[in-house]
């Protein structure tokens, strides 16, 4: 006798007298009549028909007399827990996701899949359970397609298994933070746009509101350059999941520093860096029109130097021309003060005429000039070609008279030609002159 599952050439052979069968066994040994088997560790594909077979032994072999008419085993196996997965990489709220949810090793084929998120059920396509044929453990697969929210930080997912081998309804989970990046939303304060006083003392504060997961860094850059001024805050969890991180730069409004552009920038989740820039704008009073010298056709520092410079030497140049005008005008009263007349000599004899076509003679009167002035004169007459000057010394007023007499001009005639050996002096002559003048 041996026991077969199945029929036809492909039957499977479960138990005999003779040979290695693990997992069956004769339920009496001894008995010639009952061959009962027990098969332990049941498993589901020992669901199946069962047939008793007859045997005789002939030449060569065996021979099969006859068969029972088979005996249905069905086995019922619980499905494994459901196992749900998500996308490999993060995804962005909006951005379309699909999760996935299996189980296997049950038995017999029929199985219900229902998908909640939060509590509520979700509309997801018929599983697909394999294989399809019959007599064998059963394996299902489930996907859902699912668009991710900015505050599904905290959302879950649920796949829930239904089959007649379940007391209850086996439950998978799947925590939609594994999947979710939010990306954050920064701002720099303050906002206006406005130019800042001079010499102001500005604190611009960075923030990056509403991101998830929680990794980020946020860093500084000045024209480019990365600073390490700023100050950043704890990272603060918000109600719905997302964080919130602000970082804090101040800046001394001088000078240099205007039209410096500022610029936060944010690395989160090892994406691509984010930034948000801020220009300062320095404003300088402008004493004429009271406005910001950095409004609208302000000029540049460089240009403002270069007015400045010109305005400067222009004012040098306006004050030397000042300078110039006051000389002149003193030396013109000195000149009234101290009136000259030029004296008209006597025609002289031709001996004298004749010494004064020597050019190297000169003829002049200094009679009043003082030791300043007369030096001047000297130096005059000694460039000049040969001319005559008279100076008016006047004396005491007399008491009646209007018309006034002055003498004693002692115009000197010297001779300018070298030295002669002789061992008498130079000549000499002298003449004398009277100028009259109307008193006043």
């Amino acid at each position: 006798m041996k026991w077969f599952k199945g029929s036809g050439p492909s039957r499977q052979l479960v138990y005999a007298e003779t040979g290695s069968f693990p997992r069956a066994s004769k339920a009496l040994p001894d008995s010639n009549t009952d061959f009962t088997i027990h098969i332990s560790d049941t498993r589901p594909e020992d669901a199946g028909t069962y047939r008793c077979v007859k045997f005789r032994k002939v030449a060569g072999g065996e021979e099969e007399l006859s068969s029972g008419p088979g005996t249905v085993v069905s086995v019922s196996a619980r499905p494994s827990a459901p196992s749900v997965s998500g996308p490999p990489s993060r995804a962005e709220p909006g951005a379309p996701v699909s999760f996935n949810c299996t189980s296997e090793g049950f038995s017999p084929r029929d199985i219900t899949v229902t998908w909640f998120k939060n509590g509520d059920k979700l509309e997801a396509p018929q599983p697909q359970v394999l294989p399809e044929h019959e007599n064998v453990s059963y394996s299902v697969s489930s996907t859902v397609g699912l668009s991710l929210s900015a505050g599904d930080a905290r959302s879950q997912l649920t796949c829930q298994l239904e089959h007649s081998a379940l007391p209850a309804p086996l439950r998978g989970t799947y925590s939609l933070n594994r999947t979710l990046r939010v990306p954050p939303q920064l701002r720099v304060d303050p906002k206006p746009d406005g130019p800042i006083p001079v010499n102001t003392l500005v604190t611009f504060t960075c923030h990056a509101e509403g991101f998830y997961p929680s990794n980020v860094s946020l860093s500084w850059l000045q024209n480019g350059n990365e600073t390490r001024l700023g100050k950043s805050s704890h990272l603060a969890e918000n109600a719905d999941g997302r964080y919130t991180l602000q970082s804090s730069l101040e800046v001394n409004a001088t000078e240099q520093m205007d039209q410096s552009n500022f610029i936060c920038q944010v690395v989160h989740d090892s994406q691509p860096p984010i930034n948000i820039s801020k220009s300062l704008r320095v404003s300088q009073p402008n004493a004429e029109s009271g406005k910001d010298s950095n409004g609208p056709g302000a000029l540049s520092h460089d240009e403002r130097t270069i007015y400045i410079a010109v305005a400067v030497v222009c004012a040098v140049l306006v004050v030397l021309v000042i300078a110039v005008v006051y000389l002149v005008r003193i030396r013109q009263r000195k000149g009234k003060s101290s009136p000259s007349a030029r004296l008209h000599e006597p025609e002289k004899s031709p001996s004298a005429a004749a010494q004064d076509s020597d050019p190297n003679n000169l003829t002049y009167a200094d009679l009043n000039f003082d030791k300043q002035q007369r030096q001047s004169v000297r130096r005059l007459v000694e460039m000049s070609p040969p001319s005559e000057y008279a100076s008016i010394q006047p004396a005491k007023p007399a008491a009646s008279n209007d018309n006034l007499t002055y003498a004693d001009l002692d115009m000197v005639h010297l001779s300018k030609a070298p030295k002669r050996p002789a061992p008498r002096p130079e000549e000499v002559t002298s003449e004398y002159a009277s100028v009259q003048i109307q008193r006043k």
